[in-house]
């Protein structure tokens, strides 16, 4: 089999660095008897000119000639040795085994390149930042890596070294077809490998079936219209299974609270959502987003997003941390999105408006300049004033979200904003997660001025346990001064 590595020939080579050989020579070196559950193979051991890597073929039978069975598999220790149901590689590995010996000829052809090519290190990095709620490719791009990393010369080399001229390859992924064809590899057939969807592997599954165009028909579902007008599949299709009944029921009380709440006043019902440690810390250090809650939590926070007609940040949060604030756990449509930004420092460029129907910058008058950018982004200039701190007029704010129609407003953070909403008596309802651990770092509430003397309280408080996090839900009480002296005595 004649391979096609030319630098500028294919954009397949080696993600922009010069070849250190054109071609890269791949050389077989030893090969040994494996004797596995599913037959005996023999386990060919090959070195190369471009990397350090040592790759290796595993084959069964004669696999020289045309229309051989083979799977080209890129190492994932997790999967292949330990098990991970974090993806569907081991498995993948095991069926492609299994299918060459049933046929008594194949090869597998298993490739050095963890985690897509980033390593193990990185990987486990990437993970997580997936356990915070991002998705496989945005998690590799946060880490400064492209979305997948790996290349194909080295399975080419192999093919050619063993002698096989066509191959019948198994995978799900077309861009493996494009990379190995664009390297002179005949690929008559391409035979899929269905993985078996579980709860863990769910959302990683349907990231690849949406953005990295993997061929999964089980992950198929009815399009869903995401609030920013795309379609697409819904992330975590069936997810809402994993959330306990009595949660579900809550979730909807607080709908028909603000849908009375804003009949009667014209304003957003406002619901305080957040995670703390044990300490009460939202955070390690300011500025530095830190995960605190666990994924049953995540998904908890996700479904009372979408209950909610709006989300609500300080651009600290957003400078910090680029958040989406989405719903891509559950199905539902993303809130409006709203920033409290009173010297419009939110980047245009921010994820958070691809990610919404509408996204609100609440300040006061702003520059004019800085005004144009953002609303060229896409964003709603809110100008409510601020108050003599300098800060978003909170009060005029709501008045002004509830003249647009918005009868509920999600208050995610930061510790000012949160503390601001408490202060000014403003917020109506809090869900609190708590995670078991002590952290010693920045407090969630934080008085801008002298501590109230009667500092609010939750009432008719219920719990749910979430794997190890405990979350409080409860209606939040604002006593006067004189029933907090009346309670001291």
């Amino acid at each position: 089999m004649k391979t096609n590595s030319q630098p500028g020939t294919s954009p397949f080579n080696t993600k922009g660095r010069p070849l250190r050989e054109d071609p890269p020579r791949v050389r077989a070196t030893i090969a040994a008897r494996i004797p596995t559950r599913v037959g005996e193979f023999r386990l060919h051991h090959f070195t190369n000119s471009q990397d350090d890597k040592e790759h290796l073929a595993l084959v069964m039978g004669q696999a020289t000639g045309d229309d051989v069975l083979v799977r080209v598999h890129s190492e994932c220790f997790t999967g292949d040795v330990l098990g991970s149901l974090r993806c569907d590689c081991g498995e993948q590995l095991e069926r492609a085994m299994a299918m060459i010996a049933a046929e008594g000829r194949g090869v597998v052809i298993y490739l050095r390149q963890e985690g897509r090519g980033i390593g193990l290190e990185e990987k486990l990095r990437a993970y997580n930042l997936q356990d915070q709620g991002y998705d496989t490719v945005e998690a590799n791009l946060r880490l400064g890596h492209q979305a997948d990393e790996r290349e194909y010369w080295a399975a080419a080399g192999i093919l050619d070294a063993l002698n096989v001229r066509s191959i019948r390859l198994l995978t799900n992924n077309p861009a493996k077809v494009e990379h190995l064809t664009a390297l002179g590899v005949d690929i008559r057939e391409r035979i899929p490998l269905e993985p078996t969807v579980t709860e863990e592997n769910a959302f990683y599954l349907a990231t690849k079936a949406r953005r990295m165009r993997h061929i999964l028909a089980s992950t198929d579902a009815p399009a869903a219209s995401s609030a920013n007008g795309d379609t697409e599949a819904p992330p975590y299709a069936g997810r809402q299974t994993a959330i306990p009944q009595a949660v579900r029921e809550q979730i909807d009380g607080l709908r028909i609270r603000a849908a009375d709440h804003f009949r009667r006043t014209g304003l957003p019902f406002v619901t305080l959502s957040y995670a703390q440690s044990l300490d009460g810390s939202i955070t390690a250090t300011p500025g530095r987003p830190f995960v605190i809650s666990g994924q049953r939590s995540l998904l908890i926070t996700h479904a009372l997003r979408a209950a909610h007609d709006a989300i609500l940040v300080g651009v600290d949060t957003v400078l910090a941390d680029d958040p989406r604030l989405d719903v891509r756990l559950i199905e539902g449509r993303n809130p409006q999105a709203v920033i409290l930004d009173s010297r419009l420092r939110t980047p245009p460029d921010a994820r958070i408006f691809a990610y919404h129907e509408r996204t609100w910058i609440a300040t006061g008058d702003g520059d004019a300049a800085r005004r144009a950018a953002l609303g060229q982004a896409g964003a709603r200039i809110a100008a409510v004033g601020t108050n003599g701190d300098g800060r978003v007029e909170l009060s005029a704010l709501l008045a002004r979200l509830g003249k647009a129609g918005i009868q509920s407003v999600m208050v995610e953070g930061g510790a000012r904003v949160l503390s601001a909403f408490l202060q000014q008596r403003l917020a109506h309802f809090a869900v609190v997660t708590i995670s078991p651990f002590f952290l010693g770092g920045y407090p969630a509430v934080q008085w801008a001025r002298e501590r109230p003397a009667a500092p609010p309280r939750l009432r008719a408080v219920t719990r749910t346990d979430a794997g190890e996090d405990l979350i409080l839900w409860g209606e939040l009480h604002y006593p006067s001064a004189r029933q907090t002296d009346n309670a001291r005595t």
